[in-house]
């Protein structure tokens, strides 16, 4: 088959597509035939040697592919041959075969598009966690979603309005987005482009909430963005720091948390996989029931070749790609 390799991590990493062996499922493990694999932003700061967990050498990158079933490990009775499936695997989505756990493989509902499972794939299982899991989230409890501009970000609004949420809020800092984000349902729109984000974000988010605040906060941003943010929340609330992407890791003082009585809480969705496949499973029924009864919609993907797989990540690290970028390894 072929698949992306690395051999090296770092700024300039060392990887190349290349002719590999077929992969062969060990016991508990499946075999999938990639059909579409996201190019997500955490593969490339995995590739430059950035992301807290390392993998071992040589790895083929990327995470969460769709396709079918060609093969099952010993003990494993749930697939079928030829079954159509999303694979959570942690790498391996740059090729044109991956292996996976069979704990993290799950059947797609018969209207799902390939591209649309692995559009969703990650991000929508990390914003779900982040609310149903983290936050508790509650019908009618107000939702200010950071960066929904992003994958993470959009994912999370579109699922605070399926879990019935009552306000939902969107922080955004682009010009263009807001339209975006109120088609995903975003009841108003925070400006993340003002000055003095400290003070802006909890004006906007005081004045759409008649002074109240917001029950729940979910933050891929950190930086100035968390600083307004805190400050926005209501009595008993809840803040899920889920990423940096503004670069500047946040500090509180956490006193601040005696005052409201609030809770901040982070989310790394490596951890749940490996940890609970159970609650990982109930993420993905949820996740194909609101699918399918249109509660939520993939994003907007771009296809593009396996070959490509360089220009892909180039798009991603310069936010230049149309919505979700997914490879396909039939050229």
């Amino acid at each position: 088959m072929r698949a992306v390799m690395v051999d090296e991590l770092g700024p300039s990493y060392s990887a190349a597509l290349q002719e590999t062996p077929d992969p062969v499922p060990a016991a508990g493990e499946v075999l999938v035939r990639i059909e579409a694999a996201p190019v997500n932003y955490v593969d490339l700061v995995t590739l430059t040697g950035a992301y807290q967990f390392k993998p071992e050498l040589p790895y083929t990158p990327g995470k969460g592919p769709a396709g079918v079933v060609e093969a099952l490990g010993e003990g494993v009775s749930h697939l079928a041959v030829g079954d159509r499936v999303l694979a959570m695997a942690e790498y391996g989505g740059y090729a044109e075969l991956v292996t996976a756990d069979h704990r993290q493989v799950y059947r797609l509902p018969d209207a799902m598009p390939f591209a649309d499972a692995a559009a969703i794939s990650l991000a929508f299982d990390t914003a779900w966690m982040a609310l149903r899991e983290r936050a508790r989230i509650q019908p009618g409890e107000s939702v200010l979603v950071l960066g929904a501009g992003g994958a993470v970000g959009g994912a999370a609004v579109q699922l605070a309005k399926a879990m019935d949420a009552g306000l939902v809020l969107a922080g955004t800092s682009s010009p263009d987005g807001s339209a975006a984000v109120r088609a995903a349902g975003a009841d108003g729109v925070v400006d993340l482009s003002r000055p003095d984000l400290r003070e802006s974000v909890k004006e906007q988010v005081l004045a759409a909430t008649d002074g109240a605040g917001v029950d729940i906060v979910i933050d891929p941003l950190g930086g100035d963005p968390f600083d307004g943010a805190i400050r926005s929340i209501a009595w008993r609330g809840r803040l899920v720091v889920v990423g940096f992407a503004t670069g500047r890791i946040p500090t509180l003082k956490v006193n601040y948390t005696l005052l409201k009585n609030i809770e901040v809480s982070g989310l790394q969705i490596s951890d749940y996989r490996r940890r609970r496949p159970d609650l990982m499973a109930e993420c993905y029924r949820e996740l194909f029931a609101f699918y399918t009864a249109g509660a939520i919609k993939a994003p907007p993907s771009t296809a593009l070749p396996l070959s490509q797989w360089r220009r892909a990540l180039t798009m991603v690290a310069e936010r230049a790609a149309p919505g979700r970028l997914v490879l396909v390894p039939r050229e």
